[in-house]
């Protein structure tokens, strides 16, 4: 069975099949023709057999008629003939036998013979005759002797057979029988053998003329067919890759109208559709563009308020503890909310630098292993707040890669942030593998997950999945369409699953230098089971996982996680 499938495969990229399967027009001539050769065949075996058929059936009667004549001539003269002897009958016998076969040469006869009846009773016999003209071997098959013996003297009987010619080529013949009476000898059988080799060449001519006819008529068919189909095909083919262009982004495609007809109207209709999209694609270019600069300019306008504003704000903040409490509490959310706005500011100036196409990276290569130690120590702040611990697998050796370091920070930071505020005071697990290509990061959590579709939209600009939720540090929206933006930079690939009630997974995937590829990431970005992996991809062991809490805060009012001891701010 894998051998079947494997020849269907090859005979199906067999390159004349593809070129059959990539154009219309040669596989309906294709197909045309070969439908017309089915036709043909079945026409070629109705004419050849009926042809056949009728050319020997005239022979036949046209042989029966001559023996007949020739049968009762040799009878009259045996009748006639004055034979009272055994010998005077022998030589009677080979006189008529010699007659026989000269008057029938004309009919194409090839041989003439005389045999003695096989139910003839005992008596006076004489020797068989055979006389063979034109052929090198004429044999009278026991079937037509017997028939012919049974028969009697009224009755004459035929058989078709095959003879060999003097150039020793097989070819087909009658033979005609029927009983004589011999004076003296009495009951004997007389043969003729009639040639049917012209009527052969016969046939056999007019089949060629029909096969070559029918082969010319197949050929100059399929011709046409394949012109026609491509006349009328053609300008389809056209608007089909004036379509493909179109799809990749050649908006000023346009398909050439000839005539009046519906490939015209087809064309025309392509045409103006084609218009109509170039005008609005840059109706919809130049509204984006007012949008974007819209962004940039306001963004930028706001920064010099905002500072103002932020000094202000910062005395009054540092000055809080003269106030009376309602006074000191309105000085600490303006802060917090000056500072959001600020973060604000900052995410909506980068979205506009990636719009512009105005980022600028700065690759280097990079610890991201002692990249994601400082990503996860800096947010134990907020894990102790949330009371969730932070795992990190990642090997125990550095794990190195071409990157903007600021950049793929962000992306971590953003991952983990957003991983501790929906985990539900679960575990977050941060994995880090990598393979020969590239070099993948996954911050898994098993709090409240999400659906496909909030999958499939969170990292549009802006998204929220549950809007009433509310956002403990103050998310502007922009924070994965920035961190997409930062891994679209260096050609790597950002992707989200999650299942609601079971958590879920971010996975950043980079190659290992800067205008690298990679050809499939060196993690799963779902797993159900235990996310530690037993080896590193280069075949060396993986660390224990590293806790990260947050470190002594004597502010923070909130305890520990019970099952945690602390050393040195790390919990193990």
């Amino acid at each position: 069975m894998p051998r079947l499938n494997k020849l269907v495969e090859r005979i199906v990229h067999w390159w004349p099949i593809e070129k059959i399967n990539s154009s219309l027009a040669l596989r309906t001539a294709v197909s045309l023709t070969v439908l017309g050769f089915v036709m043909v065949t079945i026409l070629f075996w109705f004419i050849s057999s009926h042809l056949s058929a009728d050319v020997f059936s005239e022979r036949v009667s046209q042989v029966e008629a001559d023996a007949t004549v020739r049968f009762n001539a040799a009878q009259q003269a045996f009748n006639e003939g004055a034979a009272n002897t055994i010998d005077q009958a022998q030589q009677l016998a080979n006189t008529v036998v010699r007659e026989t076969r000269t008057n029938a040469l004309g009919a194409r006869a090839v041989a003439v013979f005389l045999l003695r009846n096989q139910q003839a009773v005992a008596g006076p016999e004489i020797n068989d005759i055979s006389l063979v003209s034109n052929a090198k071997e004429v044999v009278i098959s026991p079937q037509l002797q017997a028939a012919v013996s049974q028969g009697g003297e009224e009755h004459q009987y035929w058989q078709s057979q095959e003879i060999v010619n003097d150039d020793d080529v097989p070819v087909a013949a009658l033979a005609i029988g029927k009983q004589v009476n011999l004076p003296v000898a009495h009951n004997y059988a007389m043969y003729i053998v009639y040639s049917l080799e012209a009527e052969e060449r016969t046939v056999s001519t007019m089949l060629r003329t029909v096969v070559a006819g029918s082969i010319s008529l197949l050929l100059l068919l399929g011709m046409l067919i394949w012109l026609v189909t491509y006349r009328v095909l053609g300008p389809v083919q056209g608007t089909a890759q004036a379509a493909r262009r179109l799809s990749n982004g050649d908006f000023d495609v346009r398909v050439n109208v000839r005539g009046h007809d519906e490939l015209a109207v087809l064309a025309r209709s392509f045409n103006n559709m084609a218009e109509s999209l170039q005008t609005t694609i840059q109706e919809y270019d130049e509204l984006s563009k007012l949008q974007q600069r819209f962004v940039s300019d306001v963004s930028h306008e706001l920064r010099t308020p905002l500072t103002t504003i932020k000094m202000a704000g910062e005395m009054i903040y540092d000055a809080r503890d003269d106030f009376d409490p309602l006074a000191k509490r309105s000085a600490e959310l303006l802060h917090d909310q000056v500072e959001r706005f600020d973060t604000m500011l900052a995410d909506l100036l980068e979205i506009s630098r990636y719009d512009a196409q105005a980022a600028r990276p700065d690759f280097e290569f990079t610890d991201l292993t002692a990249l994601t130690e400082t990503v996860m120590s800096d947010a134990e702040t907020l894990a102790l707040k949330q009371g969730v611990v932070m795992r990190l697998h990642a090997p125990q050796y550095p794990v190195r890669a071409e990157i903007d370091e600021k950049r793929i920070e962000r992306v971590i930071r953003n991952m983990v942030v957003n991983a501790i505020e929906h985990a539900e005071s679960k575990p977050v697990e941060i994995t880090i593998a990598e393979d020969n290509d590239a070099i993948s990061i996954r911050v898994r959590d098993y709090g409240i997950g999400m659906t496909e579709e909030v999958s499939a939209h969170v990292f549009d600009r802006f998204y929220r999945a549950d809007p009433a939720r509310a956002r403990t540090t103050g998310g502007t929206g922009l924070g994965l369409a920035i961190a997409t933006e930062d891994v679209n930079l260096h050609d790597g690939k950002l992707e989200a699953k999650g299942e609601p009630g079971k958590g879920s997974a971010f996975m950043m995937t980079l190659p290992r230098r800067h205008g690298g590829t990679f050809k499939q990431p060196a993690l799963q970005l779902w797993e159900d089971g235990n996310l530690l992996p037993k080896k590193s991809s280069k075949g060396r062991p993986a660390a224990l996982p590293k806790q990260f809490t947050a470190i002594d805060n004597p502010s923070s009012k909130l305890p520990s996680p019970p099952s945690a001891s602390k050393t040195n701010g790390v919990l193990k």
